[in-house]
């Protein structure tokens, strides 16, 4: 990725984008008080720099899709490798390699248990040459970073933010039925998930609708809960270099009041309730090891409920919340193959 630094205007366009992904340019172009060309030719150069996406996700919750905090622990010699062929399955994301050089994290989803004949993932996983260890935490709740990390959404004021943001709708309701998703559906959020922004045209043609239909549905997804948009940009270009992963121990008294904070604290780029040892798992980015170490010290510190707290640096990203840029997808084709995780 080239070399890039963020002014004020980049700074209230990341935010329009993760308040809607798909808003047009001419309107933060008049949020903002610059030409629409100004806004599109700024966008563009961060997208082909590879520091700005907007991808499509889709809510495995109202799919019936179940999504894990996986941590791998293997032999330094394979991380890399078990990185890059975690990072080319579809349904994988947020891939990163611990400091120290023998463990990474990262996010899967897979349909619930059950016997279908297939060998499960994790199984897959821990028979993969270099793997030492898997653990594997169920994300029960998301509670905090759902909307966009609060870290770049300063930019914009309230009156651009109210120009900016469509009329509230309702919350989706988790017991209503969830959808069904037809193959046109399929191939439109598989579309979305490569690029969030993509034109009607593009759309019409990877789902073999019309404009007006693919328009229409892409609505009906947003609705419903099941499709929401996400901005990928590196924390560091807003002077957070430093991302941790902390796994907090908090017994289930606690886990209301805890959640309920974590959702306010600048710091946390996500946070959730999971099954596992630790109930709460939180990623957080700081400005320096110090930060960090004032998080954990102040912030967290005052939390009632908070037992333990385990933390680990994160060494880079090898894959965020979409599928890996087409650019970086051809680079990494070559890496090395392996057993099992690849399969």
């Amino acid at each position: 990725m080239e070399s890039v630094t963020l002014d004020a205007l980049d700074r209230r366009l990341i935010h329009a984008l993760q308040l809607d992904g798909r808003l047009p340019f001419s309107r933060i172009a008049a949020a903002v008080g610059v030409p629409e060309r100004t806004v599109a030719r700024r966008y563009h150069r961060l997208r082909s720099r590879l520091a700005l996406r907007v991808v499509g996700l889709v809510d495995g919750r109202r799919t019936g899709m179940l999504d894990w905090v996986v941590r791998v622990r293997c032999a330094p010699e394979a991380v890399e490798t078990l990185a890059v062929l975690l990072a080319r399955r579809e349904d994988t994301s947020w891939i990163a390699p611990l400091v120290g050089g023998t463990e990474l994290t990262c996010m899967i989803r897979t349909p619930p248990p059950g016997d279908d004949g297939r060998r499960p993932f994790f199984e897959q996983l821990a028979r993969t040459t270099g793997v030492r260890e898997v653990g594997a935490a169920c994300v029960l709740r998301p509670v905090a970073g759902v909307g966009g990390w609060a870290g770049r959404m300063d930019a914009l004021g309230e009156a651009e933010q109210r120009l900016l943001l469509p009329p509230r709708s309702a919350p989706v309701d988790p017991t209503e039925a969830v959808p069904v998703l037809s193959p046109a559906d399929s191939a439109l959020l598989r579309a979305l998930s490569q690029d969030g922004r993509a034109d009607l045209g593009r759309l019409a043609s990877a789902t073999g609708c019309s404009e007006s239909t693919v328009r229409r549905r892409i609505g009906q997804l947003r609705d419903s809960g099941v499709l929401a948009f996400e901005v990928e940009i590196d924390p560091a270009l807003f002077g957070y270099p430093i991302e941790a992963l902390l796994w907090l121990d908090v017994p289930p008294a606690g886990l209301g009041a805890v959640a309920e904070a974590l959702a306010g604290h600048q710091q946390v780029a996500f946070a959730a309730l999971t099954t596992g040892p630790s109930s709460v798992f939180v990623m957080v980015e700081c400005r320096s090891v110090s930060g960090l170490h004032a998080y954990v010290t102040d912030e967290l510190a005052a939390l009632h409920g908070i037992s333990r707290i385990e933390s680990a640096v994160t060494q880079r990203r090898t894959k965020r919340a979409g599928p890996l840029p087409a650019p970086l997808a051809e680079k990494r084709a070559g890496a090395p193959s392996g057993r099992a995780a690849a399969q």
